[in-house]
């Protein structure tokens, strides 16, 4: 009888362990799992461009120490720090602080960020690739690097009137899927609008910076380095004339079909950008792109107004 209770006592023992191993492992793998989903967000994303600047980039350093030089019509935006440093970056943040920032565009102490800070795309994207994103920078090397102060002109410079803007502007919230929509293209919208935030740049302004929601991707003359072009399907002033190979070919080789290469910022946005994704993502982008208005239209390039 003492044996055979010794034998269940025993049994049970084994069960349990085995439990709390396999639920140990499987939390391990879960987080490893998030981390590696939150590096292809980085890249998905475009951070490394925006948060780190050209001399550190150029030098393979750490990447997302800020620093980075966005001129516009309305003064000079800075990338700031994003990287785990407690005094200079991100590193005393909750993720829930990290979330606030990329749904409602707000810092921890409340004040409003510039929409230079993509959050009019980022507040789209899910729960998921937002706690994935959070994982990965987190294991990052902190990047001992003050961020610098924009360089902004009255009145842009007076960031309570964001209140104002954002009202104009912004409607935040996660994107939902169109049901009507093959899958493909529902994941090239996300890759496009959210995590690539494409429309920042390639899509005009008015004079108070909101996005011209009617002309989306239809090029804009005043964005950096000297303006983005038109990328809908409009066979004459945009990319009606490509084909889906020749729009992975260009995001995945930086070749365009002509035989000639990307220029200018899209260099960067190629290189440690959408060259990174998958074959299956890209080619969802490519469908997205086909299936978009075609809008006539010719943004006049102008000369760069110097980077850094």
């Amino acid at each position: 009888m003492r044996l055979a209770l010794a034998g269940l006592v025993f049994g049970a023992a084994q069960i349990l362990a085995a439990a709390f191993t396999a639920a140990y492992g499987a939390e391990a793998l879960a987080e490893a799992s998030a981390v590696e989903r939150g590096k292809y967000l980085l890249h998905a994303g475009g951070c490394i461009g925006c948060h780190t600047d050209k001399a550190t980039l150029k030098a393979k350093g750490p990447m997302l120490g800020g620093g980075r030089v966005l001129k516009t019509p309305f003064g000079t935006f800075f990338g700031p720090n994003i990287t785990p440093h407690p005094e200079h970056g991100i590193g005393r943040w909750t993720e829930a602080q990290f979330r606030r920032a990329l749904r409602h565009g707000r810092a921890p102490s409340g004040r409003h960020y510039y929409p230079a800070f993509p959050y009019t795309s980022f507040t789209r994207m899910t729960d998921r690739d937002i706690g994935a994103l959070w994982a990965y920078i987190r294991t990052m090397k902190p990047v001992d690097r003050p961020s610098k102060r924009h360089e902004l002109a009255f009145p842009y410079n007076v960031r309570f009137l964001l209140t104002f803007w954002k009202w104009m502007n912004f409607r935040r919230g996660a994107l939902a899927p169109d049901p009507a929509k093959s899958k493909q293209w529902n994941r090239g919208a996300y890759l496009v609008t959210v995590l690539g935030h494409c429309g920042e740049c390639h899509t005009p302004r008015n004079s108070l910076g909101g996005l011209k929601r009617s002309l989306s991707m239809s090029g804009e003359a005043d964005g950096p380095a000297g303006g983005a072009p038109n990328i809908t399907p409009h066979k004459e002033t945009g990319i009606g004339k490509w084909s889906a190979e020749d729009i992975v070919s260009a995001l995945k080789l930086g070749m365009l079909p002509d035989g000639d290469f990307i220029g200018g910022e899209m260099t960067e946005v190629v290189e440690h950008g959408t060259s990174k994704l998958t074959d299956a993502d890209l080619n969802a982008i490519a469908t997205y792109l086909a299936a978009l208005p075609p809008i006539r239209s010719k943004p006049k390039k102008k000369k760069p107004a110097g980077d850094e």
